[in-house]
């Protein structure tokens, strides 16, 4: 594996190929209240870029253009989140999306351990560790190994989004779940205009 670290922005002319894994790493998990610090991405390839964004500019016009893309499929775990942070700070629609956490929850209805660690392991074989989930990403200066977290939660979606797909064909819910993916940017939407804890399709 090698991380490749960039400040700012992703450098000119970089092609991470049709399909792209990425993640964010905020400041916390309130839309408003906690900055976009670092976004990472994988081709698939086993390397991972990381960009530390310059806040509060956010001038980063390379990944803006690949997160609208609509000939790059970007792949998410817990999708809804990033895309409404990139919808916030940077201004974007991210688009087109595949959510493996949706995957996962439509697929594997035999577990109700749907978080990247559990899906990882079982459909990877990978152990992942999440010891800098809660660290400073908004530092002057990241560490290695917060750069190797940032790293790991991209370098293997492709595998689990192949496998979750497999499994959805077999049960027939594909249809289903690109129907949510669809959605998803829409849903982030609804977060940032203040539905982040309303369920509008339930009853009550």
């Amino acid at each position: 594996m090698t991380v490749y670290f960039h400040e700012g922005d992703l450098p000119d002319g970089l092609d991470l190929g049709p399909q792209v894994a990425i993640d964010s790493e905020t400041m916390g998990l309130r839309f408003r209240r906690d900055p976009l610090c670092v976004v990472q991405l994988s081709s698939g390839d086993g390397n991972a870029h990381v960009v530390r964004l310059n806040r509060p500019a956010y001038d980063c016009p390379n990944l803006k253009r690949l997160l609208t893309d609509p000939k790059v499929l970007k792949i998410f775990h817990f999708g809804r989140f990033d895309i409404g942070m990139f919808d916030l700070h940077l201004g974007v629609e991210t688009r087109p999306v595949y959510c493996t956490k949706i995957a996962s929850k439509l697929a594997r209805t035999y577990t109700d351990r749907h978080g990247l660690k559990d899906v990882a392991k079982e459909l990877a074989g990978v152990d992942m560790s999440k010891a800098q989930q809660s660290s400073d990403w908004g530092a002057a200066e990241l560490s290695q190994a917060q750069l190797d977290y940032a790293a790991s939660d991209v370098l293997y979606l492709h595998a689990i989004m192949n496998r979750l797909n497999e499994m959805l064909v077999r049960e027939g819910r594909m249809e289903l779940a690109q129907a949510c993916f669809d959605f998803l940017p829409v849903r982030s939407r609804l977060d940032l205009a203040g539905w982040d804890e309303i369920d509008i399709f339930a009853h009550a």
